[in-house]
């Protein structure tokens, strides 16, 4: 009997993501509040959003396995949200010219009929190129950055802010797929390869 395998996810790239890999699933997107946890570390917030992501999705799906993701960007140990106007993106923009900034990944998996779960991040450096104030308003301007954690997309036309990446490109973008894969193996999820 082939399991039910549901994204608990509204965005659009883990979608298509999950898709590119050939993997069969529905989506079902949560809301949770997020967590005021200033004692907790990057890796270890990230981890545990999507964690609540993932038992949000399982308490409404018997006898499947859910995937939810949480990605942050984190510069100087600040998580970097998404922007809340043009020029907040513009202010995160030129704090990550010219520097390495890290994407953190926390993602979850959890067997609704088991009720076993597994919680893993994945950082990846990312190293921006010095980029000037004209460049910067006019990549605002294209409406890009300002629904994405970091003010960029790595995916579209920030990709000509980065200079090199150090880990997982598709971390970047939202999920790990490599380590996904790894732990979907785990619950008896089989992949092309």
């Amino acid at each position: 009997m082939t399991r039910s395998i549901v994204l608990a996810s509204a965005s659009p790239r883990r979608r298509e993501l999950l898709e590119n890999i050939g993997l069969k699933f529905s989506v079902d997107p949560v809301e949770i509040a997020e967590i005021q946890a200033n004692s907790l570390k990057p890796a270890e917030l990230a981890k545990a959003l999507s964690l609540r992501k993932a038992r949000a999705a399982a308490a409404r799906h018997a006898d499947s396995i859910i995937i939810a993701a949480d990605t942050l960007g984190v510069l100087d140990g600040v998580i970097l949200g998404k922007p809340v106007d043009a020029r907040h993106a513009r202010k995160t923009l030129a704090a990550l010219s010219g520097r390495r900034h890290s994407v953190i990944t926390g993602f979850s998996v959890i067997d609704t009929a088991t009720g076993r779960a597994v919680s893993r991040a994945v950082e990846t450096r990312v190293y921006f190129r010095k980029i000037g104030r004209p460049e910067i308003d006019r990549y605002v301007r294209t409406g890009e950055p300002l629904d994405k954690a970091g003010a960029y997309a790595i995916q579209g036309l920030g990709a000509l802010l980065v200079e090199r990446i150090e880990g997982d490109y598709y971390n970047v973008i939202g999920l790990p797929l490599c380590a996904l894969a790894g732990v979907l193996r785990r619950f008896g999820i089989t992949l092309p390869a």
